[in-house]
């Protein structure tokens, strides 16, 4: 058996006491539904087992309800209602209305209990600390926006009245602007600090402009998941307090990286996740555009995925499904910690490749995966490089911060230590 080591134990503990209090609720409540039910029902035997069963199935649909997003998330809601119903609906047919509100409220008590303390202990951690120093206000700030981005965010909190309000000219961007362009404009009226609200994938072309002319930059967090924005420690809950990192602020450098000629911030997937996003509809329905895709990649009748890079055993490999390479390594073994980043000013991409592969060969990647031991033999290498390459026979499909690119084989990617000035509020 694996030792548990000091640091790793404190943290298991810390994040079960996070998760005590929900748990203790949740479960006092539901043991109290489940002995009035029983008490209500003693004598109709048939109505009381039907609703122990009910609650027997309501308790597992319930957490995937909790944990799970999307389709899944919708069905196992409503199986957990339609299961957590029974019982209260039998009361109220035997004439005991009292016991039968009673009951649904201790089952909403304890779903907003198991909700919390899931809350709790997989909270996100920490931002990494980068040391900054002190900057005085911008003279000339310049806020780029894209009002389509996490459901129409900037309209909803009126950001372009709050940008002006703050002596922030506001420069906001349809379909088929080039963003980067727009923002080599800005510096060559003389902006001196670059700033966009919208989602991970739009905030690349204006960082890669504030890098070229050594100008500051400033994220304002109104996307869909906002990783880049979560990881500079920034509250997406309040974007419009990201606008005060125009005036007294404090600066950091960060790395970029850079993929082909463009630069990307957060991550660059090639294989199973560029050909999802690539696919036509992929933005008005993701899960549904997912499930297409998977089975001519992940199917017994898939194609292989013609990807060939150099592992850190310096072997070459092929025919893994999926490759990422990130601005600063994630962590992406099975702990609280997945999807965070270790660091943001170190100098080097996080590279990690899988393979699924079928039947009996899953077990092996799951494994793999859930110990975080890099294993070609078992689908799941995982490694730190200043540079990286893949090479195929044809053009290459890439997601870069989550927008779809097609980029010319062999393609190389780089970490650029400390290239971007970042500007968080003080």
């Amino acid at each position: 058996m694996e030792r548990i080591t000091s640091p790793r134990r404190t943290e298991i503990l810390a994040t079960l006491r996070a998760a005590v209090p929900g748990v203790a609720v949740a479960a006092a409540a539901f043991v109290m539904a489940v002995a009035l039910i029983v008490v209500s029902l003693v004598g109709r035997p048939i109505d009381l087992l039907a609703s122990l069963i009910s609650l027997v199935i309501a308790v597992p649909s319930s957490i995937v309800a909790i944990s799970a997003a999307g389709l899944v998330r919708r069905i196992a809601l409503l199986g957990a209602i339609a299961c957590a119903a029974l019982p209260s609906s039998l009361l109220l047919l035997g004439w005991k209305p009292l016991s039968s509100a009673l009951v649904v409220l201790l089952l909403a008590v304890a779903t907003q209990a198991a909700r919390l303390a899931e809350r709790s202990a997989i909270r996100r951690p920490p931002a990494v600390r980068i040391p900054g120093i002190p900057v005085g206000p911008s003279t000339h700030p310049v806020l780029f926006a894209n009002p389509r981005s996490g459901d129409g965010a900037v309209e909803k909190i009126a950001l372009a009245d709050e940008a002006r309000r703050r002596g922030i000219e506001y420069v906001p961007f349809g379909l088929g602007d080039d963003l980067q362009r727009l923002a080599s404009e800005a510096a060559d009226r003389g902006a001196d600090v670059l700033g966009m609200a919208g989602g991970d994938g739009s905030l690349g072309p204006v960082a890669q402009v504030a890098m070229a002319r050594d100008l500051a930059f400033v994220c304002v967090p109104v996307g869909t998941r906002n990783h880049f924005a979560k990881d500079l420690g920034l509250d997406p809950g309040d974007p419009g307090g990201a606008l005060r990192a125009f005036g007294d602020a404090e600066e950091i450098r960060i790395d970029l990286g850079l993929v082909g000629d463009r630069v990307f911030v957060n991550n660059v997937s090639l294989g199973l996740y560029a050909m999802i996003v690539r696919t036509e509809g992929y933005r008005e329905n993701k899960p549904m555009t997912a499930w297409h895709v998977l089975p001519n990649v992940l199917g017994p009748r898939a194609a292989p995925v013609d990807l060939r890079f150099t592992g850190p055993d310096g072997r070459e490999h092929a025919g893994f499904q999926l490759i990422l390479a990130s601005n600063g390594p994630y962590r992406l073994t099975a702990d609280r910690r997945l999807g965070s980043r270790e660091g943001m000013d170190l100098g080097i991409l996080g590279i990690f490749a899988a393979k699924a592969g079928e039947g009996e060969d899953l077990p092996a990647f799951a494994g793999a995966w859930w110990t975080g031991q890099a294993d070609p033999s078992r689908g799941w290498l995982q490694w730190v490089a200043a540079e990286f390459e893949v090479r195929s026979g044809g053009p290459i499909a890439a997601g870069v911060d989550g927008e779809a690119l097609l980029f010319d084989s062999p393609l190389q990617l780089r970490s650029l230590p400390g290239a971007l000035r970042v500007r968080v509020p003080a």
